[in-house]
């Protein structure tokens, strides 16, 4: 038995020292494993991962006025000046563990490939794009070695100065739509524009002219320079060339999920984005509010009750808890906090309601101003009409219920024409609405403008100390862990993590 035994073990010895190798690599393969992911899939991923979502709610859309909650609990934030962690991480957590990983894997895959070209200088516009959301939104922040775990090894990127972020950036914008080749192989998978390169060229000189616009107070001169670059170059000409996503079944609008899930009585519009609209006869508020008369809870908040004409809509104020706000619910005669105006999450706010992220009518409004600042050619007040026209006339994107009638539209255009003296307060109150939903963009041109006029939250508690408005959201908890040393190098230079700091570009 014994000399068996010792045959056996032999024979198995051999058989793996001498031929383990015949299909043994095979045998040990899954056989419908992914080996490797297609670029162009993970370019639509990084676009449609850009959508904004709840902290988009609960942050951005909260500090500009347009939305408000008076809930309290996990989802506190901006409704309370508040520096909850786990909400503000949200911009971080998504474009670092999404976009920008996938398109710097990407660009390495299509940098030395040719025939790969146009797809190469799509994933530098969507990334620049990418990191334009997340410096925006904290500062200072890593780029230069972003996205670099996998391929280099870098787990803990040092951060770099927003000034030589945006530097970056708009190399980066105009590099990438330069090398945009119509007669080259085209992309034809793509989300936005399925390979359309004279599209995806607008598109880039357009985030461009956005870049640039962003240095208006920190350097004009070079805002001029590369706002001459993306005029030269062929900004958007039409609502045809609106970067949309456009959500389904199987990929929902983040804040439709959300208004038609469990936050569905937690969100209302706010008294002041309300107020601009209906004081101004703006035929917009008729295709996003609605209001639920007379309910008392939100199961009450019924289509039997709803009301969409303008007249009847009332904003949520600013500066109450669900609590509280009892005050103000008497004073305006309502039945409960729950017969304020909302969103309409089966127009608007719906499962399948587009996205949009750069349009037609902000960069005709971006222009408007580089035009009465002289930065560009052009009537201010032509590109200011033809921005508000456009926007107003993307609403049918939505469906045929929020779309605005050409008269409606003329008779606004014609009664809010560009006036002396207002031309900057104007042109960047109508961007605030043109950019409603679209958080960051709505934020960051809040404080890079300083309009609309708005007043503070005046919620009693404030994590404010320093300023009325919310100027970055802070690093993450799991940054100042894992990361400690470059965050901290970060914060030496750009100042406290607080809400109340402000980046580089925004000054007073």
């Amino acid at each position: 038995m014994k000399t068996l035994n010792k045959y056996i073990g032999a024979t198995l010895t051999s058989l793996f020292l001498f031929g383990c190798d015949k299909g043994f690599d095979e045998m040990n393969v899954n056989p419908i494993a992914l080996t490797a992911v297609e670029p162009s899939y993970q370019l639509n991923t990084a676009i449609v991962n850009t959508a904004p979502a709840y902290g988009n709610l609960s942050y951005e859309t909260t500090i500009v006025k347009q939305m408000i909650t008076p809930f309290s609990g996990q989802g506190s934030a901006a409704n309370f000046n508040q520096d909850n962690r786990s909400v503000a991480a949200g911009n971080w957590n998504t474009f670092y563990q999404t976009n920008i990983k996938e398109l710097t894997d990407v660009i390495a895959k299509t940098k030395d490939v040719p025939a790969r070209s146009n797809l190469y200088n799509m994933a530098r516009i969507w990334q620049a794009y990418s990191f334009m959301i997340l410096t925006d939104t904290y500062g200072d922040i890593p780029y230069t070695q972003a996205g670099r775990s996998y391929l280099e090894g870098i787990a803990t990127p040092a951060y770099d100065s927003q000034e030589s972020v945006y530097n970056a950036i708009l190399s980066e914008l105009d590099a990438g739509s330069a090398g945009l080749d119509a007669a080259k192989a085209k992309v034809a998978s793509d989300l936005l524009y399925d390979g359309d390169v004279v599209k995806w060229k607008r598109l880039g000189y357009s985030l461009l002219l956005r870049a640039a616009m962003r240095l208006s107070k920190v350097n004009p001169t070079k805002a001029a320079e590369y706002v001459a670059k993306a005029v030269a170059g062929g900004v958007m000409q039409s609502n045809a060339d609106n970067a949309i996503i456009r959500h389904n079944a199987s990929f929902t609008n983040p804040i439709g999920s959300q208004l038609n899930g469990g936050q569905s009585a937690f969100f209302y519009l706010a008294e002041d984005f309300v107020s601009y609209l209906s004081k101004n006869n703006d035929p917009r508020l008729a295709s996003i509010a609605v209001r639920y008369v007379g309910a008392t809870s939100g199961a009450q908040q019924v289509e039997s009750r709803a009301n969409r004409t303008p007249a009847v809509q009332i904003g949520a104020p600013l500066g109450y808890d669900n609590t509280t706000i009892s005050s103000a619910v008497a004073a305006q005669k309502l039945a409960s906090l729950w017969d304020y105006s909302q969103l309409d999450r089966t127009r608007m706010a719906s499962l399948t309601a587009p996205s949009f992220l750069i349009t037609y009518a902000q960069t005709q409004l971006l222009l408007a101003e580089a035009a009465f600042r002289k930065w560009t050619t052009g009537d201010p007040a032509t590109f200011y009409s033809n921005g508000i026209r456009a926007n107003m006339q993307q609403f049918a994107s939505y469906g045929t219920n929020t779309a605005i009638a050409d008269a409606a539209i003329t008779t606004y255009v014609q009664a809010n024409p560009l006036a002396t003296g207002k031309e900057l307060e104007q042109i960047n109150t109508q961007y605030w609405v043109a950019t409603f939903l679209n958080g960051p963009e709505s934020w960051a041109n809040f404080r890079r403008s300083g309009f609309p006029i708005l007043t503070p939250n005046p919620f009693p508690g404030s994590d404010l100390k320093t300023e009325p408005f919310i100027r970055r959201l802070t690093y993450t908890d799991a940054e100042l862990n894992v990361n400690k040393v470059n965050v901290e190098q970060a914060i030496s230079r750009q100042g406290p993590n607080l809400l109340d700091t402000r980046i580089w570009w925004d000054k007073k």
